[in-house]
C-alpha cells in the first residue's frame, strides 16, 4: 500500500513539473517580442538614419511601438532592455531631424504602465498552467485506476467464479427428481458422510473424493448434484469445465486451486463441474503441440483431487455425456471413486417425472399419466418437462382451463416430429407419393410379428423437411432380439417399395429410411455379431463417435478381404428385407391403396382407425368419427393461423420431399 502511494506522489510531482515547464515556454513563446531578433545596435541606427516615424515608449517595462517612413502600416515592436541608455542613445538624433524637418517630425510618445498591468498579462499564461496542471492530476489518477483494474483483472483471472444455490434462491432435494430412484440411493451415502461423518470414521471407512454421473443429455445429472447438497443442506460451488480455460496461461490452473481452496474453507460443501470433458480429456491427444493450456488444468485438477485429504468433508460430483474421452488418470480410484450411470428412465420412472412437472399444471379428467408414460419412451426428463410445457403452451393457445389429453398427444406428436406445416401446398403427384409411402410403412409393418403397432399416419408436412410420418406405439423398452431388428428394417423399406409398386417410380423420400436401415445392417454385422457369414464376431469399435485426438491414428482391427464380407453381408440383409417388403405388400396390395386413398381424403389416420380399415375395410363409426374429425380440423386450423408467421420460415417441401417415420429405435 505505502509504495503505490509513493508512487502516485512521484508521479503527481512529475506532473506538475511538466506543467510549469510547459506553462513557461507558453509564457515565453506569447510574450517575447519577434523583433527582439534585432540587435540593439540595429534599431539604434534605424534612428540615426532617420529611417524611424513615430514610436512608442513604455518608461516601465521597455516595450516600444514604433514605424517607419518606408513602411507607414507596419507597425513593430522591441524590448529596450534600458530605457535610460536607449533615450541618451536616441535623443541627439531625434532632435536633430525635428529641427531639420519641423513639416515632418517624428512623432513619439513616452508613458508610465500601471502596475496592473504585469498581474494582467500573465493571467492567460497562469489559466494555462492550472489547466495542465488539473489535466495532468486527472490523467494520473486515471492511469493509477486503470493500473490497479489490470492489476485486479490479473489477479480476479485466477479467481474462479462459482454458482451457489442460494444465489438463485433455489434449492432441490431428492423429492425434487424422479426416475432414477437407484441413483438416488447411490448418492444417499454421500448426503449422510456430509450430514454425519463421524458414522463413517468410526468404522474406518473412507468417503469417495469424487463421484462422476455419466448419461445423455437431459438425464438429470445437474439436478442430482443440486439435490445431493440440498439434503446434505452444505455449500454448493457449482463452475462448467469450459470456465477454467481462458486465453492466459496459466489461469486455468490458477482456478483449480482458487477452486478447492474455496471449498476447503466452506467445508463440508460440495463441488461441482459440469461438462467436465472439456477439461478432462485425455491429454496427448491434442492435434497440435500436446502440452496445451488444457493439459496443464487438467494436471492441476488431478493434483488438487489427490491434495486434500480423506474425509475431509470437500466432495467432487462431476457431470458429462462423453464418459470415453476422459483421461484415465482422472478416474482411477482415490479421484473419482464412484462413478453412476444416469440412464433414460422407465415408464415408472417417466410416469414419476410427469407427477413431478405436473404439480402446478391442472391435468383434466382424460389425462393418465400411465399411458402418457408408456407412449414416450425414450423421452429423458427434459423431453418430458419440455412435453408438458408444450401441452400447457396448446391449452391456453386454445383457450382451455386444464390440460386435456389430446393437447398431450398433440405436444408430443410437435416435439418428434416438428409442427404441422398445412399452409404449405403441394402438387397432387407429390401428395400421392407420400400417401403411398407412408401406407407402405404402415401396412408393411401390420403383418410383421415383432413390430410394435402404428399409432398414426400423417401426410401433413412438419418440420425437419418430413413430407409425412408413421408413428409406432411401443410395446416394450427396448427391441433387442435380432427378429425385432429384421422386422424393423421391413418396416422402414416399406416407404421405398409401396412407392415403385404403386407408382413405377421412387423418390428421395426414402433417403433417411434407406440410412437408418443400413445402419442397423451394419450394427447388426459388425457390432452385435448377428450375422450367420460373419459369426458372433464384434469388428468395430464399442463407441462410434469420434474423438479426433484419439482416434486420429486409428485403423480398423480386421483385414480388407473382412471389410468386403461385412459389406457383402450388408447388402445381403438389405435385399433380403427388401424381398419381404415386396412379398407383403404385393400380397396385400389392396390394403395398400385403402390406406393411401384414406390418407389422401382425410391426410390423417389414428391408430384405431388404421386397425379399423386394416381388418375391416371401413373407418370406425364413420359418422361419429366425421363430427369428431372436423372439430380437431377447426382447432387445428385455428392453431395454424397461430402459427402462420413462424411456419413460413420454414422450408418449403419440394416435389418427393423427405419423408420419416418416428421410430421410437432407442432408449
Amino acid at each position: 500500500m505505502n509504495n503505490n502511494v509513493s508512487k502516485n506522489l512521484t508521479s503527481i510531482l512529475i506532473c506538475i513539473l511538466t506543467a510549469i515547464v510547459l506553462s513557461s515556454a507558453v509564457f515565453y513563446y506569447v510574450n517575447a517580442d519577434k523583433s527582439a531578433e534585432k540587435k540593439y545596435s540595429e534599431i539604434v541606427n534605424l534612428f540615426k538614419t532617420d529611417q524611424v516615424s513615430e514610436f512608442e515608449l513604455d518608461l516601465s517595462t521597455g516595450a516600444m511601438v514604433y514605424k517607419t517612413f518606408a513602411n507607414p502600416d507596419a507597425q513593430e515592436k522591441y524590448n529596450v532592455k534600458s530605457v535610460t541608455y536607449f533615450l541618451e542613445d536616441i535623443r541627439e538624433s531625434v532632435n536633430d531631424y525635428n529641427e531639420e524637418h519641423p513639416d515632418n517630425q517624428i512623432v513619439y510618445n513616452y508613458k508610465v504602465s500601471n502596475s496592473r498591468n504585469w498581474i494582467i498579462s500573465l493571467l492567460p499564461t497562469l489559466l494555462i498552467a492550472v489547466l495542465l496542471i488539473v489535466g495532468g492530476w486527472f490523467m494520473v489518477k486515471r492511469m493509477t485506476a486503470t493500473m490497479n483494474n489490470e492489476t485486479n483483472r490479473s489477479i480476479g483471472f485466477g479467481k474462479v467464479r462459482t454458482k451457489s444455490l442460494s444465489e438463485n434462491g433455489e434449492t432441490k432435494t431428492f423429492a425434487d427428481v424422479a426416475g432414477c430412484d437407484e441413483e438416488k440411493d447411490d448418492l444417499q451415502e454421500i448426503v449422510d458422510f456430509l450430514k454425519d461423518p463421524k458414522k463413517f470414521t468410526e468404522l474406518g471407512a473412507r468417503i469417495p473424493k469424487g463421484v462422476l454421473l455419466v448419461g445423455p443429455p437431459g438425464t438429470g445429472k445437474t439436478l442430482l448434484a443440486k439435490a445431493v447438497a440440498g439434503e446434505a443442506v452444505v455449500p454448493f460451488l457449482s463452475i462448467s469445465g469450459s470456465d477454467f480455460v481462458e486465453m492466459y496461461v496459466g489461469v486455468g490452473a490458477s482456478r483449480v486451486r482458487d477452486l478447492f481452496n474455496q471449498a476447503i474453507k466452506k467445508s463440508p460443501a460440495i463441488v461441482f463441474i459440469d461438462e467436465i470433458d472439456a477439461v478432462g480429456r485425455h491429454r496427448g491427444a491434442g492435434a497440435g503441440n500436446s502440452n496445451d493450456e488444457r493439459e496443464q488444468t487438467l494436471n492441476q485438477l488431478l493434483v488438487e483431487m489427490d491434495g486434500f485429504g480423506t474425509n475431509s468433508g470437500v466432495i467432487v460430483i462431476a457431470a458429462t455425456n462423453r464418459p470415453d474421452v476422459l483421461d484415465p488418470a482422472l478416474l482411477r480410484p482415490g479421484r473419482f471413486d464412484r462413478q453412476i450411470t444416469v440412464n433414460r428412465p422407465d415408464a415408472q420412472g417417466r410416469e414419476d417425472i410427469l407427477k413431478v412437472h405436473s404439480r402446478n399444471k391442472p391435468l383434466a379428467p382424460d389425462v393418465n399419466l400411465k399411458e402418457v408414460a408408456k407412449s414416450t419412451m425414450g423421452f429423458t426428463g427434459a423431453d418430458l418437462e419440455n412435453l408438458l410445457n408444450e401441452a400447457a403452451l396448446l391449452a391456453a393457445r386454445r383457450h382451455k382451463h386444464a390440460i386435456s389429453y389430446a393437447e398431450i398427444q398433440d405436444a408430443s406428436t410437435k416435439v418428434v416430429m416438428g409442427a404441422e406445416k398445412k399452409s404449405h401446398k403441394y402438387s397432387e403427384r407429390a401428395k400421392k407419393l407420400t400417401a403411398y409411402h407412408e401406407a407402405g410403412h404402415a401396412v408393411a409393418s401390420y403383418y410383421l410379428e415383432h413390430h410394435d403397432p402404428v399409432q398414426e399416419i400423417s401426410i401433413i408436412p412438419r418440420g425437419l423437411g418430413a413430407g409425412g410420418y408413421t408413428m409406432y406405439q411401443p410395446q416394450e423398452e427396448n427391441y433387442d432380439s435380432k427378429n425385432e431388428m429384421l422386422d424393423l428394417l421391413v418396416s422402414m423399406l416399406g416407404g421405398r417399395v409401396a412407392e415403385a409398386i404403386s407408382l413405377d417410380d421412387i423418390s428421395t423420400g426414402a433417403s433417411n429410411d434407406l440410412q437408418r436401415a443400413s445402419q442397423i445392417c451394419r450394427d447388426m454385422v459388425s457390432k452385435y455379431g448377428m450375422s450367420d457369414e460373419l459369426g458372433p464376431v464384434v469388428y468395430s469399435d464399442e463407441n462410434n463417435e469420434v474423438f479426433l485426438g484419439r482416434d486420429y491414428g486409428h485403423v480398423n482391427n480386421y483385414s480388407e478381404a473382412t471389410s468386403a464380407r461385412i459389406d457383402a453381408e450388408i447388402e445381403k440383409m438389405m435385399r433380403h428385407a427388401y424381398n419381404m417388403t415386396e412379398k407383403i405388400l404385393r400380397e396385400h396390395n389392396d390394403k395398400l391403396i385403402l390406406i393411401a386413398e384414406t390418407l389422401l381424403k382425410n391426410e390423417k389416420i389414428s391408430g384405431e382407425e388404421f386397425e379399423s380399415l386394416m381388418k375391416t375395410g371401413a373407418l370406425p363409426n364413420k359418422e361419429e368419427n366425421n363430427a369428431v374429425s372436423e372439430n380437431k380440423d377447426d382447432s387445428a386450423e385455428n392453431e395454424t393461423t397461430d402459427n402462420t408467421d413462424a411456419e413460413n420460415n420454414d422450408n418449403e417441401i419440394n416435389n418427393g420431399a423427405e419423408n420419416e417415420e418416428s421410430e421410437e429405435s432407442e432408449s
